[in-house]
C-alpha cells in the first residue's frame, strides 16, 4: 500500500501501517473492503445543525465547504476520539477500533464504539457500501506524509470512497510539533459545532501545559538520561528516530535526550525507524525506553526475548508506554507527558553510555 507508485522498496505508508511511526513487525493484513461490524450512531455533530454554510481549510491547503455543518461525519478512529472530547459526534469510524476480545482499542479514547458504524478495523478494510449508507457529508483523517494521503483510507479503493461525494479533510501529523495538530483539531471541532470553550476543555489544556512544563523541568534536571523509542514484534525490534513524529518532536523540543538511529539505517523507512533483530537489540545504549502501546505491538510484559530482559533500562524498570498515535485532544495527550516526566524524574543512569 504505497504512498504513491508502487516500488520494490517498502513504502512509508505500508511500513507505517505495519507499525505506525515505529514500524511494527506485524504483517500487513490483506487489503479489501472488510466489514468488522459495529453499531450505527445517531444524533447531530456538536450543536444543532442550523448554523448555515460550513467551510474548513485543512492541512493540504484545501478548503472544503458545505451548505450546512456536517452531521454525518465519518472519521479515522483517533480523529473520532478527539472530536468526541470536544463534543462532536461521528456516525462512522475506520481504523483500529476494537480489539480481538471486543474491547475498545487504545486509539478509541473515550468514544463508545457501540454507537458508531465500524467500516473496517484493520489496514485495507473500508466497507464502501456501509459508508455510502451513512450518507456521509464529511470524511476526516490524519496524514502521515506531505503528499495529502489520508491515513487508513485504502489506496486501492480511495477513488470509489471519494466518489461517494463527501468532502474530505486531512489533519497533518507529519514532521511538526504535537501542539500544532492539537490546535488544528480544536479549530476543526469548533467548525463542526464543538464547544471548545467548555470548562473541561480549557481545564484539559491547562493540565497539558502544566505537564509540558513538568517534562521540560525533568529533562533539564536529567540531561544525561538517554531515551530510546521502541516497538516490538515477534521477529524484530524497531528503534524510532525523533524526527517526523509529532510526539517525539515535541518531547525533543522540551529537552528530552533521545537515542537517534543513524540516517543510513533509517533510509529504507523514509527516516522513521531502524529495524533490529532481537540479537542486536542492545545496539544503542539507553537509560529509559519508551514503548509503543498499540494493540498491534507486543507489549513489554509479553516480550520473552532474553536479550530484551537484559537491557539495563528494562532491568532497572525504566520502561514507559508511548501513545504512538496519540488521540489529538489535550485531555488525552496530557497523561503521556506526565508519564514520561515521572519516569525521567526517577530515572537512574544505567546505560553507561
Amino acid at each position: 500500500m504505497p504512498l504513491a507508485a508502487r516500488t520494490p522498496r517498502p513504502s512509508r505508508r505500508g511500513i507505517l501501517a505495519a507499525g505506525g511511526a515505529l514500524g511494527l513487525g506485524a504483517a500487513l493484513v490483506a487489503c479489501g473492503g472488510g466489514d468488522s461490524g459495529g453499531g450505527t450512531g445517531s444524533g447531530a455533530s456538536g450543536a444543532d445543525q442550523d448554523s448555515g454554510p460550513w467551510s474548513f481549510k485543512d492541512d493540504r491547503g484545501e478548503t472544503v465547504s458545505a451548505d450546512s455543518t456536517p452531521a454525518n461525519i465519518v472519521a479515522f478512529i483517533g480523529v473520532a476520539a478527539a472530536l468526541h472530547d470536544y463534543g462532536v459526534t461521528v456516525k462512522g469510524v475506520f481504523g483500529p477500533t476494537e480489539t480481538a476480545d471486543g474491547k475498545p482499542d487504545v486509539q478509541a479514547g473515550d468514544l463508545d464504539i457501540t454507537k458508531v458504524t465500524n467500516l473496517g478495523n484493520e489496514w485495507g478494510q473500508f466497507n464502501i457500501e456501509k459508508y455510502a449508507a451513512l450518507r456521509p457529508d464529511a470524511l476526516i483523517s490524519t496524514m502521515f506524509d506531505d503528499q495529502g494521503t489520508l491515513w487508513y483510507v485504502p489506496d486501492e479503493s480511495k477513488d470509489k470512497i471519494l466518489a461517494v461525494g463527501a468532502p474530505s479533510v486531512g489533519i497533518s501529523v507529519y514532521d511538526r510539533l504535537l501542539t500544532q495538530p492539537l490546535e488544528r483539531m480544536v479549530e476543526l471541532a469548533k467548525s463542526l459545532g464543538g464547544d471548545v470553550t467548555a470548562a473541561k476543555v480549557t481545564d484539559a489544556k491547562k493540565r497539558f501545559e502544566d505537564a509540558a512544563a513538568r517534562l521540560r523541568a525533568a529533562a533539564k534536571a536529567k540531561p544525561d538520561i538517554k531515551v530510546l523509542v521502541g516497538s516490538a514484534s515477534q521477529d524484530m525490534f524497531y528503534v524510532s528516530g525523533s524526527n517526523l513524529s509529532v510526539d517525539l518532536e515535541y518531547f525533543k523540543s522540551l529537552g528530552v535526550n533521545f537515542v537517534e538511529p543513524s540516517a543510513a539505517a533509517m533510509a529504507e523507512t523514509g527516516g522513521w525507524f531502524e529495524s533490529l533483530s532481537w540479537e542486536n537489540v542492545d545496539k544503542y545504549a539507553a537509560d529509559v525506553i519508551l514503548m509503543d502501546n498499540r494493540t498491534s505491538a507486543i507489549q513489554p510484559a509479553d516480550i520473552v526475548e532474553g536479550t530484551w530482559k537484559r537491557l539495563p533500562a528494562v532491568a532497572a524498570g525504566q520502561v514507559v508506554a508511548r501513545d504512538t498515535e496519540p488521540v489529538l485532544s489535550y485531555d488525552k495527550c496530557e497523561p503521556m507527558l506526565v508519564a514520561l516526566a515521572e519516569v525521567l524524574e526517577g530515572a537512574r543512569k544505567v546505560s553507561g553510555g
